[in-house]
């Protein structure tokens, strides 16, 4: 038995009120979106400043993720009791604070508390603008507040990295996070002012309690595993197998709990609808594998090919303009299709665009670089609108914030695991074809005498020449590494193919299968 949310009272707003309040909470999710990899990219200019090392500063991004976690799928709970703008706004509000506080921070420990502050807040903001766009939105423009909401998504990631970039470059770090201040106070104050009237009556619900409990340890611990598991050589430490242990013991105590409580801080009948399930597998998984390889492609480019961190976001924008530009256009057909067709086209997409960067060498252009991000950007136009259309087909429509929460937690949680593998993997399969590249390297061989007898024509010592050797086989390995990468990425996005065909058909002729309550 679980809880039912409040009924939702949004619809019924002039078309010029709603596209305002519809932009304001686009502009919140944007922002903290971008508050998640705004920071990655500053860490050793944050570190330096504040007079500690780069790994003791990566808990500016630890603390952010594991309070985030813990709050995502908390966001049915808190709209269900307190009202689903009411939460919004507050949640908004108390961020923007948050970020004034992280720009003043005057220690790493004070930082740290802050940004705890900060990813709390912003848990509620991503499934909380989903659930308020799709109820702003009458349901035959349904496909439009998906799309809004896409595009704030898609775009944030791309953007972060760069702007962090600029402003750590160019400025101080403490405006990576006062600039949040102007967006976090009109975006709030105009959600307020056009949705603030219409909002439910709060619903008095009981605390879950234990069942918070039970999230905060499981949920910190996996966070926490998945941050700092590739640092500490994952599970040849005892710290990372005792997190792992804690992880899962918690989790399956949480689930057993929530499955009998009475008023359950998440409400799992949600995984009853078919396609919730299959539409949320796809959703997390085909999301882990973009942003594995939206972290690996700039990397490679900055470590292995001399870019600089600005020209390796410029490499990877394109997709994203390519997805802004086709988005409303994909918005409007969605309204009329099948989401499974898209779903299917955007996975395509991905797996082409992973597997012509499977073929890329050393030497390739910018214009080698740029068309398979081309192709991503397509792909990504279809798969959030997609997927979250296949997810909440059948899902009652009072659920739809406890259904947000739970998949954008998932989804959230599969993209921080793909970045701890996809870390892993490169490096130590790097290791492994430069040991198999060395082999071929021996003094003795032809070719390799008569590079070495090239370069000291050239005028570089035979300690020179080794070295230049030395680097060039490990670019060489790395982009080997990196390339097996793009290969099993790519048949991964075709072989998620399979779990769409399960689907029920989403066409607004055919009836929907409504999850049991």
């Amino acid at each position: 038995m679980s809880h039912e949310p409040n009924a939702t009272t949004l619809g019924g707003i002039a078309a010029t009120d709603r596209t305002i309040a519809a932009v304001a909470v686009a502009l919140g999710t944007f922002m903290q979106v971008l508050d998640t990899t705004i920071a990655n990219v500053s860490i050793p200019t944050i570190a330096g400043d504040l007079g500690v090392s780069a790994d003791q500063g990566t808990w500016v991004i630890t603390s952010f993720a594991v309070s985030n976690g813990i709050a995502v799928p908390l966001t049915g709970w808190f709209m269900a009791r307190f009202g689903l703008v009411r939460t919004y706004v507050a949640a908004l509000a108390m961020f923007t604070i948050a970020s004034f506080l992280c720009g003043i921070a005057w220690s790493l420990p004070a930082l740290i508390v802050f940004r705890v502050f900060q990813g709390f807040f912003s848990g509620p903001l991503v499934p909380g603008s989903q659930a308020l766009l799709l109820n702003i939105f009458p349901p035959q423009k349904r496909s439009v507040a998906l799309a809004l909401w896409s595009i704030t998504t898609l775009v944030a990631p791309i953007v972060g990295p760069i702007l962090g970039g600029y402003i750590s470059d160019n400025y101080s770090w403490p405006w990576i996070f006062l600039i949040n201040l102007p967006i976090g106070i009109l975006s709030a104050s105009l959600c307020w002012v056009y949705l603030g009237k219409r909002d439910v009556a709060p619903k008095k619900i009981p605390i879950d309690a234990i069942g918070i409990s039970l999230l905060i340890v499981w949920v910190g611990a996996l966070q926490i595993l998945l941050d700092k598991g590739k640092d500490a050589d994952w599970f040849n430490s005892p710290e990372i197998v005792a997190l792992a242990l804690v992880a899962f013991i918690g989790f399956g105590v949480f689930m057993l709990w929530e499955l009998y409580e009475k008023h359950p801080i998440i409400d799992l009948s949600v995984l009853k609808s078919r396609n919730f399930v299959l539409g949320m597998t796809v959703n997390s998984l085909g999301y882990a594998l973009f942003f594995a390889n939206l972290l690996l492609f700039p990397l490679w480019l900055q470590t292995n090919l001399s870019y600089t961190a600005t020209w390796a976001g410029f490499v990877a924008m394109p997709s994203g303009i390519v997805a802004v530009a086709l988005t409303p256009l994909v918005g409007k057909m969605l309204a009329k299709s099948d989401a499974r067709y898209f779903a299917a086209m955007s996975l395509i997409c991905f797996g082409a665009s992973f597997f012509m960067r499977a073929n890329l060498t050393t030497q390739a252009s910018l214009i080698d670089f740029v068309m398979p991000a081309l192709v991503q950007g397509a792909g990504m136009a279809m798969f959030f609108m997609s997927t979250v259309t296949i997810m909440l087909y059948g899902i009652d429509h009072n659920k739809i914030p406890q259904a947000s929460g739970l998949s954008n937690f998932v989804r959230i949680t599969a993209g921080s695991f793909a970045a701890s593998v996809v870390t892993t993997f490169w490096e130590n399969h790097a290791v492994f074809h430069q040991s198999r590249l060395v082999e071929r390297t021996d003094i003795g061989n032809p070719l390799m005498a008569q590079a070495l007898q090239s370069l000291h024509q050239a005028g570089l010592s035979m300690s020179q020449s080794l070295g230049l050797l030395a680097r060039t086989i490990q670019i060489e390995a790395y982009a080997k590494s990196a390339f097996d990468f793009y290969w099993i990425s790519g048949w991964l996005a075709f072989a998620l193919l399979i779990l769409l065909v399960f689907a029920y058909p989403t066409k607004a002729t055919s009836a929907a299968p409504v999850a049991a309550d």
